[in-house]
């Protein structure tokens, strides 16, 4: 009997010592897909503050949570599943979707600089919170649908960072970097639009330094939620751009990619000590231009179609 029960207990110790490790495995993964896919992470976080500049103040953070809800959902029931599957069965068919999505980003960021050139004049006067819950609830929806090209691209990326994984070990993988990543971007975007609450608060409550520092905060957030807003057009173009550059990559047509990519090294090695930092931008704005061209088309295409139809 003695022996039966030291044998269940060894038996019992290898299957900790195995799930210990299945446990390091996955947060080793989880950590190696995070980082590769911090770059869009922030350009989710710059995109998302101009859906909800111009509404009142007790609306911000019940739209960033509908937008939330909806990035999770996005991630969890349609991409995880639909991105596992694919690399399973049609895994060539990852690359064209993310380049269809990156053609988006890149309209919707032409759209956006089409718009400060040639506003609506029917909102011209009008600001967003004057314009009633329909409107807020238009807006809600084009956050998720941006998100949802974002999400894509950051879950795709994790999943290129564990593709050796076993499929249950990916699918846990990608959960957790779903779930880490909506908390990380919605809860710094919660925290960019009330910050000038917080200003308010100290500049009423405070005295002397924290007073002056809370009405300096005050004062400075339209600017920043300003900023962020052309930043979050921007991070559409670059991103849209790079995912369209490095996709005709993978698909063959690699002339464009070398181009970038000898430019990259040439800024590189001529900066020296700063070279990593001239290397991205060139990267950068190569991205976006190609971002702004593909994206002035995409624009062009559907302004003469809505001509057409009218």
């Amino acid at each position: 009997m003695s022996a039966g029960l030291a044998a269940l207990l060894d038996d019992i110790a290898v299957l900790a010592r195995a799930a210990a490790a299945s446990v390091d495995d996955v947060a080793a993964g989880a950590g190696r897909a995070s980082v590769k896919a911090a770059g869009v992470v922030v350009d989710d976080a710059a995109v998302t503050p101009r859906y909800v500049q111009g509404f009142a103040a007790e609306r911000e953070l019940p739209m960033i949570r509908r937008i939330a809800t909806g990035s999770l959902r996005n991630k969890l029931l349609f991409i995880l599943p639909a991105a596992l599957l694919l690399s399973e069965l049609l895994d060539w068919l990852l690359t064209p979707i993310l380049m269809l999505g990156g053609i988006y980003l890149c309209y919707e960021g032409a759209e956006k600089l089409w718009e400060y050139v040639h506003p609506h004049a029917e909102e011209a006067d009008t600001t967003a919170a004057a314009q009633g819950p329909e409107h807020e609830d238009a807006m809600v929806s084009g956050a998720i649908r941006t998100d949802f090209i974002l999400s894509a691209e950051i879950m795709v990326i994790s999943l290129n960072e564990v593709a050796d994984e076993p499929l249950l070990t990916r699918a846990i993988i990608l959960v957790g970097v779903a779930i880490i990543i909506t908390a990380m971007v919605y809860g710094a975007v919660g925290l960019i639009v009330k910050m000038d609450d917080v200003g308010l608060r100290l500049a009423q409550n405070g005295q002397g330094a924290v007073a002056t520092f809370g009405t300096r905060l005050v004062r400075s957030m339209p600017v920043v939620l300003s900023v962020l807003s052309k930043v979050g057009i921007v991070a559409m173009l670059w991103v849209g751009g790079h995912i369209l550059l490095v996709g005709l990559d993978e698909l063959g047509l690699s002339a464009p990619y070398d181009a970038v990519h000898h430019l990259e090294d040439a800024v590189h090695d001529l900066l020296g000590a700063v070279g990593g930092v001239g290397a991205w931008l060139v990267n950068t704005g190569l991205s976006a231009v190609l971002g702004i061209l593909v994206g002035a088309l995409a624009v062009g295409v559907l302004h003469r179609r809505g001509a057409a139809d009218h």
